[in-house]
């Protein structure tokens, strides 16, 4: 199994990990691992539905874009308000 070494972590970050590890009743080690997980499956969760959202965007047809009013008229607009 690889060895993962952290080196100069603050000791805020330190007692915060160890605080939490100590009430899930796991080692240091242990609940990184768990942190660790949650964290990059989270994110890999966020990329991958920005992916769809860009998707969903892309599949959108807009070929008359003259209808659609000019941004710069919208933003003058609401700075008249």
């Amino acid at each position: 199994m690889p060895l993962l070494q952290v080196r100069d972590i603050p000791e805020d970050l330190y007692n915060k990990l160890a605080k939490v590890a100590k009430e899930e009743n796991r080692s240091i080690a242990q609940e990184t691992i768990v942190l660790l997980r949650e964290v990059l499956n989270q994110k890999e969760g966020y990329k991958m539905r920005r992916k769809q959202v860009l998707k969903e965007i892309k599949a959108i047809n807009l070929n008359n874009t003259e209808i659609l009013p000019d941004p710069a008229d919208l933003i003058r607009e609401d700075r008249d308000r």
